[in-house]
C-alpha cells in the first residue's frame, strides 16, 4: 500500500496539483490540515480514499482535529500537531502516542520535516507543501506498507 501524505498547504493549489500529478495512483492521500478547503479539492480530484484533519488555521469543514485508524494492521495517530504544541515539544503527542498504544504518529504544524522512531513509534511530520520554513524545499511524504513493514520517503516538489 502506498500512502502520500502532506500538511500545510495554505492555499497553493498550483503545488498541489503538481503534487496530485506526481502521486497518481496511491492508494490513500493523507493531508494533515491548514487548510481543510485544500482537502476538499484534493478530494474533488482524487478518487481513493482521504483522510483529513483540521488544523490550527482551520475553522470549519467537516474534517475531525484527530483520527486513530487502522491501515495495514497497523494503528496510525493523525493529527495537525498544535493541540500538542509540537513547535515546542514531542512530548504530549508522544504521551497519546503511547496511551493509545500508536504505531505511526503523522504531524503538522511546525513546517518543518521531521522523521524518527521514539519509543518504537514512527514519528513522521512531511514538512509543508505550501509555505515551508527554515527552507524553501516544499515537501511531502510518500509512506510504504508491504507485509508489515513501512518505509517511507520525504520527496519534494
Amino acid at each position: 500500500m502506498e500512502i502520500a501524505v502532506l500538511s500545510d498547504t495554505h492555499g497553493d493549489l498550483a503545488d498541489i496539483k503538481l503534487f496530485l500529478e506526481k502521486v497518481k495512483g496511491v492508494d490513500a492521500i493523507i493531508h494533515l490540515g491548514d487548510y481543510v478547503s485544500d482537502g476538499e479539492y484534493i478530494r474533488k480530484y482524487y478518487n481513493g480514499r482521504f483522510i483529513g484533519v483540521k488544523g490550527n488555521c482551520d475553522f470549519g469543514g467537516k474534517d475531525s482535529e484527530e483520527v486513530i485508524t487502522n491501515i495495514c494492521g497497523k494503528k496510525f495517530l493523525i493529527t495537525h500537531g498544535h493541540r500538542y504544541n509540537v513547535k515546542f515539544s514531542l512530548l504530549n503527542i508522544k504521551y497519546k502516542a503511547m496511551s493509545e498504544e500508536i504505531d505511526v504518529v503523522l504531524f503538522g504544524h511546525t513546517h518543518k520535516v521531521f522523521h524518527d522512531i521514539i519509543d518504537n513509534t514512527l514519528f513522521i511530520n512531511p514538512g509543508s507543501l505550501g509555505d515551508p520554513r527554515y527552507t524553501n524545499k516544499k515537501t511531502y511524504c510518500m509512506l510504504t506498507i508491504e507485509k508489515c513493514e513501512i518505509t517511507y520517503k520525504i520527496k519534494e516538489i
